[in-house]
């Protein structure tokens, strides 16, 4: 023990006195002749830099600091294997009414009585409005009075025409005048059936923009305006909107178009989820696809049904929409993180027999929510998941300790859902389908 003592003190005099003559050394440099030198050799200066670094890359490289030390790598792996994988398309777009209607007067007339109330599911044929009906009744039932009167006139010419005493024209002149009758009496009957305005649809009915008294106008607008002694509106009386189903209209990027059309457009389901709120999601179904792209935005527009019986959805909402356009049969999927990026290509770490790891080349088909569709491995290979930072090709690895069936481990990726690579568009049209 004394012995390493001395040694160590021997040592520790040596460094100080080299350090003692370095510094006097550096003390003595003339910094001007250096300048001077390094100006004069600056090229072979730099190529001797160059060389050192280079050499230093390609040393870490054919022996890893890994290697060096002999020691082993501790990862997470999985064995590959197949599975079916829905391919999901991911959109934004808005929430629509399935119908909607303004109701307006066909008429100008005040309004007499209202049936409904503001926010009153309705159905179609409902009665909505009654306007003020006593002018339009009064000539609905003067030209029925006189379409009877004509019918009767036209009979008994009919019966004197029988016993010639009068003569064909005599009828002639009958019939028209009946018929003339008849047609005034129909049309004074829809006017008097303007005064009652009814739903064209089922619904609901939304804010009513009317009051018992106020003057609605026959236009494609109705005005509204207050005076001291009278009512009058423009604009819908009240907008029926129907809500159950429901619609969502958004659009899908040209490169994921193929995927789309593959399949019957009423085999595409849809998930969706409307403002902030992610955890309630509403399934539907696509009802059509335009049938052009819209040059502006490079896409085409989708509608979508949803069932809403408890009326949660309403026209306007922003809406996140993934929608399931096929399955990718028999897919070998990994963790995206599991993927390699050099300036080669993407590789996975191949674990051989004997835990040591080399770089396999591989292709991402497609690619979503953190996982990766591949080609390039087979079935039971077995790849690093997690802890490639510090890899390199001949390392020894060993399995981390898998967490207890209690304790889910966090890094845990179960391969569900993948998208179209953005990158290219027949990245996103894999071979085989759902």
């Amino acid at each position: 023990m004394t012995e390493k003592l001395s040694k160590i003190e021997r040592l520790k005099k040596k460094l100080m006195s080299w350090g003692s003559a370095l510094l006097a050394r550096i003390q003595s440099i003339d910094l001007k002749n250096v300048a001077a030198f390094v100006i004069k050799h600056k090229w072979r200066i730099l190529i001797v830099l160059i060389l050192i670094y280079a050499g230093n890359k390609a040393y870490d490289h054919f022996f890893p600091t890994e290697v060096k030390r002999g020691g082993v790598q501790t990862v997470t792996t999985m064995v590959l294997e197949k599975k079916d994988v829905p391919l999901v398309i991911e959109s934004t777009g808005t929430v629509a009414a399935a119908n909607i209607v303004d109701i307006r007067p066909m008429i100008t007339n005040t309004v007499k009585e209202i049936h409904i109330k503001e926010g009153q599911d309705v159905k179609k044929g409902q009665l909505l409005f009654t306007l003020d009906d006593r002018n339009d009744r009064a000539n609905y039932d003067r030209a029925k009075a006189l379409a009877d009167d004509a019918q009767r006139q036209l009979q008994r010419a009919k019966e004197l025409v029988a016993k010639n005493f009068i003569s064909k024209a005599g009828l002639d002149t009958a019939e028209a005048n009946a018929k003339s009758a008849v047609a005034t009496a129909r049309a004074a009957e829809v006017q008097l059936s303007f005064d009652s305005i009814r739903s064209p649809i089922d619904g609901r009915a939304g804010i009513i923009n009317v009051f018992p008294g106020s003057l609605v106008q026959a236009s494609n607008a109705v005005v509204s305006s207050t005076t001291s002694t009278a009512t009058s509106t423009t604009g819908a009386m009240v907008t029926i909107t129907q809500i159950d189903p429901i619609n969502v209209q958004f659009t899908v990027a040209e490169n994921s178009i193929p995927l789309l059309l593959q399949n019957d457009v009423s085999n595409l389901k849809v998930s969706v989820t409307v403002g902030d709120n992610l955890t309630q999601i509403y399934e539907g179904k696509v009802i059509v696809v335009d049938n052009q792209v819209d040059p502006a935005i490079g896409a085409v527009r989708v509608k979508a049904q949803i069932p809403n019986q408890k009326r949660t959805l309403l026209p306007g909402q922003f809406a996140r929409i993934k929608l399931e356009a096929n399955t990718l049969k028999d897919a070998i999927v990994i963790p995206s993180q599991a993927v390699v990026l050099n300036a080669r290509g993407r590789f996975v770490y191949l674990v051989g027999q004997d835990d040591k790891v080399s770089l396999k080349p591989i292709k991402v088909t497609y690619e979503y929510q953190g996982n990766a569709a591949i080609t390039g491995v087979e079935v039971g290979e077995r790849i690093v998941i997690e802890g490639k930072q510090n890899l390199r090709p001949g390392v020894k690895i060993r399995e981390a300790k898998v967490t207890p069936p209690n304790k889910p481990a966090a890094t845990e990726s179960k391969p569900t859902d993948v998208k179209p690579s953005e990158a290219k568009p027949s990245e996103s049209k894999p071979t085989e389908k759902k």
